[in-house]
């Protein structure tokens, strides 16, 4: 028993000479460096570019203002190609290499359980991370941030509501098998379970996969009148591809993962009239609101392309930091940005997010989302945030 105590109060001794150590790491005179991992050249690469145009934008305008409380920032991006392994790799290097401050806007769920590890043994904050599992901010740790209602409170929340305005009968998923699917798949039969309904059917694929025609046959068998999607970018247009080919036309609903300008631009006519939930509006050149248009015309000057709903959820990410390291004050460490964090109340913005607020047990901002569909080759919102 001895032994073991002992054994205790060593590795308690050592996990504190480690956060000591770590406090003030990426983190010198003049300058703050922040990491992020993208997928660069994987199935989701579309959306990784995104984010990383949106932080660099905020990055550029911080800097061009003096900083925060002085420092520069600066951001080193790395490629996971939407790869667990490669993740973990990034994240060595960034934590040990880099020394960075804090990852910020790390996008994917697998992703980021596979790299936080490796930033929490050296006392790196894991901000903003671009994915709305609950494992985000579940279980509670103090290097734990995230901003989005999970997917599981959109489905758990939109899905039931959805089913009744549509009259739906028969109400099924076609899900990814990995942690970002199973999260969509339990929040719909979680909500509809609350409704006295259940998921009929259940389908599934393979990360990368891209044929979808014998999922799409079984839910046709089934006579599903309402697909759940826990798909992303190709895997919902391959389905919707494949599904209005066949003649099979269902009430289509996804996640914040298949809100993306991605989808109707690369999924054409067949897109219209899919759901999908999100918390940021996604930011078009002509949109009606002067502010959107006046954000995203200056984005475009920038980087001579259109931004999307997935740059402003890294231009979001920078933003907080930069608001937060600010209120932490000159001696910046983490331990003075987590004081600050849990006193944080982020108002809502131009895109239409809502207020987040923080506090020392709760990490999650936001818990609210509402739901967009795409009309004529465009996402419209048509409905108002609904609180779980």
């Amino acid at each position: 028993m001895k032994l073991q105590t002992a054994t205790l109060a060593a590795l308690s001794l050592a996990c504190g000479l480690a956060s000591a150590q770590n406090a003030n790491q990426g983190v010198s005179k003049n300058e703050i460096v922040l990491g992020s991992i993208q997928d660069l050249s994987g199935p989701i690469a579309g959306f990784g570019k995104q984010v990383r145009l949106g932080m660099m934008l905020r990055v550029d305008e911080i800097n061009e203002q003096g900083g925060v409380n002085g420092r520069k920032l600066r951001l080193i991006v790395e490629d996971s190609a939407y790869d667990p392994r490669k993740a973990v790799l990034s994240a060595q290097k960034l934590v040990n290499q880099d020394k960075i401050f804090a990852m910020v806007g790390h996008i994917g769920t697998a992703q980021n359980m596979a790299a936080m590890p490796v930033q929490f043994e050296k006392n790196v904050i894991n901000f903003f991370p671009v994915t709305a599992a609950r494992e985000m901010y579940e279980p509670f740790h103090r290097l734990k941030y995230s901003f989005a209602a999970t997917y599981y409170d959109q489905m758990r929340t939109v899905v039931p509501k959805l089913a009744k305005d549509k009259g739906s009968k028969k109400v099924c998923t076609m899900y990814q098998d990995d942690e970002f699917g199973l999260e969509v798949m339990r929040g719909a039969e979680a909500g509809l379970k609350a409704a006295g309904m259940e998921l009929a059917e259940k389908t599934t694929y393979k990360r990368g996969a891209t044929d979808f025609s014998s999922q799409v046959a079984r839910l046709k068998a089934s006579g599903c009148d309402m697909v759940v999607l826990g798909t992303i970018i190709r895997e919902t247009i391959g389905a919707i591809g494949e599904a209005r080919k066949t003649g099979y036309n269902p009430v289509f609903v996804g996640s914040s993962a298949s809100y993306t300008d991605l989808i109707h631009k690369l999924g054409g006519k067949a897109m219209d009239g899919l759901y999908a939930t999100h918390t940021a509006q996604h930011p078009y050149v002509d949109e009606a609101s002067q502010p959107i248009r006046f954000w995203a015309n200056k984005y475009k000057t920038k980087f001579n392309e259109d931004p999307t709903v997935f740059s402003v959820y890294g231009y979001q990410a920078v933003d907080t930091f930069a608001r937060a390291a600010a209120k932490a004050g000159p001696n910046l460490s983490t331990e003075a940005f987590i004081k600050a964090m849990d006193t944080m109340s982020v108002p809502g913005d131009i895109f239409g997010s809502p207020e987040m607020k923080f506090g020392p047990q709760k990490r999650l901002g936001n818990d609210l989302s509402r739901m967009s569909q795409i009309q004529d080759g465009r996402w419209k919102v048509v409905s108002d945030y609904v609180k779980p």
